[in-house]
């Protein structure tokens, strides 16, 4: 295996390097191997697998953090699941092809899929032509019409009043203060819906310039609920905010009502929806600015990114409250 070339370490998966050759099956072997960047809850490995006609690509998804490691089954057995029920829709995702959630062969636990065409954009280049394109593929995914057997866990708040990590340094420490308040009061009631949950343009792929922009791919679904179609349009909007600043993160809802979709009538809910999403990425949304810098976004420091995550908060308020 032309492990150096690839750019990927060869230590620790020996075991799942085997597995995956078991499963393509037909005297297939793993030829080459790159690691992908822009993740932080997994690793994951673009392999060129060869020796049994021509040569084709997988994407292996494994849990080697501790923490993500001892929740891989169910992460892990969610996105097969999800691969599954949308192999048949318009949602264009990769072919499931096998699982290890509990690591019973692998050195960690993994997940063994098709390479979809395309790749992450989150520069400034045509950021805005990407905005109604996201918008339309959200509207896409909550349409969604999944049996009651069949579907995933209801969400998961990622924020709660007595959890949030306020900034050290603000000067606008009663903003803060209003939008813990803000999530004190009960989950406005909604009409649920499928949830990538994670929906953001790190996990969005897109082929083509122009007139010929387009999604090829949405990936990483091992968040996906059942919910409010809010939530998912709020961690879009909280992170275009943070990419590109206020104004694109408030055009977002926008365009996801243009596309046909459906919000919370009552703005008091739609904020409810929106601050508990951008108070998950408090004080300074640094868990999303380091796989956003591996990708080329070295102007997103930790001080550009709290400053836009608190302007939107005051956006929000400013439009919804």
């Amino acid at each position: 295996m032309d492990v150096s070339a690839a750019g990927c370490d060869d230590r620790g998966w020996e075991d799942t390097r085997a597995w995956v050759e078991q499963q393509t099956g037909g005297g297939c072997r793993v030829e080459a191997a790159e690691r992908l960047r822009g993740g932080w809850t997994s690793q994951m490995r673009r392999l060129r697998i060869g020796g049994c006609g021509e040569p084709r690509w997988l994407v292996l998804r494994s849990f080697v953090r501790p923490f993500f490691a001892r929740h891989a089954e169910g992460l892990l057995t969610r996105e097969a699941d999800v691969l599954r029920l949308l192999g048949g829709t318009d949602v264009p995702v990769a072919e499931f092809r096998a699982v290890d959630a509990t690591a019973a062969h692998c050195d960690h636990p993994s997940l063994l899929m098709s390479l979809l065409p395309g790749s992450v954009r989150v520069d400034e280049e045509e950021a805005a032509p990407r905005t109604p394109l996201l918008a339309r593929q959200l509207v896409g995914i909550h349409r969604v019409r999944v049996p009651a057997e069949a579907r995933p866990r209801e969400y998961e708040a990622w924020a709660a009043p007595d959890r949030v990590r306020l900034p050290d340094r603000t000067g606008r420490p009663e903003l803060w203060q209003r939008a813990v308040d803000v999530i004190r009061r009960d989950p406005p009631a909604y009409r649920p819906c499928l949830l990538h949950r994670d929906f953001h343009p790190g996990n969005v792929l897109f082929t083509g310039r122009g007139s010929g922009l387009r999604i090829t791919g949405v990936v990483d679904w091992v968040e996906t609920s059942w919910g409010p179609a809010d939530l998912d349009v709020a961690h879009c909007s909280t992170a275009l905010a943070l990419l590109h600043g206020v104004p694109a993160g408030m055009r977002l809802a926008d365009e996801y009502l243009a596309a046909g979709g459906t919000l919370s009538e009552a703005p008091a809910d739609h904020l409810y929806w929106r601050v508990l999403d951008a108070l998950a990425f408090a004080p300074d949304a640094e868990k999303v600015g380091m796989p956003w810098r591996e990708l080329g976004r070295d102007d997103l420091t930790p001080a550009l990114l709290a400053s836009r995550l608190e302007d939107c908060l005051q956006e929000l308020f400013r439009r919804y409250g």
